[in-house]
């Protein structure tokens, strides 16, 4: 699915389904997030509009009289099929007979007076809801994990992301891949003789995945042997919800260029910089992709490789958006994500971003609610400075202290110590350097085998 038209002039209207399983402020806040989405694509949210319905799965996910009353507000531009109309009138009725208590309350919905030129849902429609409700609109109509990937599409930058995010959207097209309007009678000639148009491209599909995959494990493998070589250093990684402030942060404590925007998944591909102020040995912190509730299931998956970077890190800093009411909700799905990766084992520290925005009650409250967690601005300079000083901390903790005799004959050790290892003491006897040295377990193995 790709859009044509220029982003900046695209009015959507988003809908919102409510079930027995999906309501109240979930919806509302599942809705409010969806609306940041679509604006970080480019679209103008001109109104939302929600019906109560027993499950998203129906064959019509609306009934008609909210088609109908969407049709209007996309300009009737769409052809209502009798049959689909007559099935959804009928489901229409079973609707009303059941239990209304077993539902929250919708929120009253909004319109501006602007046309929608497209119509977004926030859930997942199978390939058959997408075509009937396209062609009762008669304007182009997105899911929520159609979204998405139109995001993460935009947004890759790296090789491997562009990769991931390819087999994501070619995954979600496939099975949305429709027959062209002579059908079945345009047969191919030559190869793939007998063919229709649509088994053709859908061959095709099934080919640029496979070669896809090919290059993905290529590159994931270039990608280990780099985490290989920096396994000897103490790794950090930020890990949390999109939008939490994880780049800004990642600036602030490595003095880097890091993108940094007010958008969702501003950031895709795992950036790897060293601490700053430079540390001995030095301290690595990797940005990594956010998190993002009812995350598409290929996204998960493709972006394991990534992820991987959190698997390897001895410490975990959780960044969440303090001033979110909604950040405990979002710090479940990070922590059910990376459960998905494997991250059991590794130091955590939660960080309770954007302090700045909260009153003095707000961060007394949860201080008081995370004794634990670290409550900071990545704006303010002594919080950064806080940062910087725990981590080194942790790191120091990780070190195995040892005591080492450095023959002055012994030329360029001590150059390779001093950009390794910290010294905490040296003292010069007569045919010799004794330092105390801070390190971990397989630099100090190394630079013992080369003084043997």
């Amino acid at each position: 699915m790709q859009l044509t038209a220029k982003p900046s002039k695209i009015n959507a209207l988003l809908i919102s389904i409510c079930t027995p399983d999906f309501k109240g402020n979930e919806a509302t806040e599942s809705l409010a997030e969806l609306a940041r989405l679509v604006t970080t694509l480019g679209f103008k949210v001109v109104g939302t509009q929600s019906q109560r319905q027993s499950s998203t799965k129906r064959v019509n996910v609306l009934g008609i009289g909210k088609l109908a009353e969407i049709a209007h507000l996309t300009g009737n531009q769409g052809v209502v099929d009798e049959d689909i109309e007559a099935e959804n009138y009928a489901e229409s009725l079973n609707e009303a007979l059941m239990d209304e208590a077993s539902f929250s309350e919708v929120p009253s919905d909004n319109l501006s007076f602007a046309c929608a030129d497209v119509v977004v849902f926030d859930c997942d429609l199978s390939p058959s809801q997408l075509r009937n409700v396209e062609n009762q609109l008669g304007v182009e109509v997105f899911d929520r994990t159609g979204i998405i990937i139109e995001i993460f599409s935009r947004h890759a930058r790296t090789k491997t992301a562009k990769l991931q995010v390819e087999i994501a959207r070619l995954n979600y097209v496939a099975p949305r891949l429709r027959e062209s309007s002579s059908g079945d009678k345009e047969r191919q000639m030559g190869k793939g003789a007998g063919e229709t148009t649509l088994e053709l491209n859908r061959r095709k599909v099934r080919d640029q995945l496979a070669e896809l995959k090919r290059e993905l494990v290529s590159v994931q493998n270039e990608m280990q042997g780099r985490r290989s070589q920096r396994s000897e250093l103490f790794c950090v990684a930020l890990v949390g919800y999109t939008n939490a402030g994880k780049s800004s942060m990642m600036r602030a404590i490595t003095g880097s260029d890091v993108e940094s925007e007010n958008k969702l998944f501003a950031t895709l591909d795992t950036t790897v910089r060293a601490l700053y102020p430079a540390t001995q040995p030095r301290i690595l912190v990797s940005d990594t992709v956010g998190f993002i509730k009812k995350l598409p299931h290929d996204l998960v998956a493709s972006f394991h490789s990534t992820l991987a970077e959190a698997h390897d890190a001895a410490l975990l800093l959780y960044v969440v958006d303090a001033s979110d009411p909604s950040f405990r909700t979002q710090l479940n799905v990070v922590h059910q994500v990376l459960g998905e990766v494997g991250v059991e084992n590794s130091k955590k520290l939660l960080v309770l971003n954007k302090s700045d925005q909260l009153s003095a009650e707000q961060q007394q409250s949860l201080t008081t609610e995370f004794p634990d967690a670290m409550m900071m601005s990545a704006r303010e300079p002594l919080d950064i400075v806080k940062l910087h000083q725990y981590i080194k901390d942790v790191a120091q903790n990780e070190m195995i202290e040892e005591e080492l005799i450095i023959p002055y004959t012994a030329k360029g050790i001590m150059g390779e110590i001093r950009s390794t290892m910290s010294v905490t003491k040296e003292e010069y006897e007569y045919d010799h350097i004794k330092l105390t040295v801070r390190s971990n377990a397989i630099e100090l193995a190394r630079l013992k085998k080369k003084m043997s």
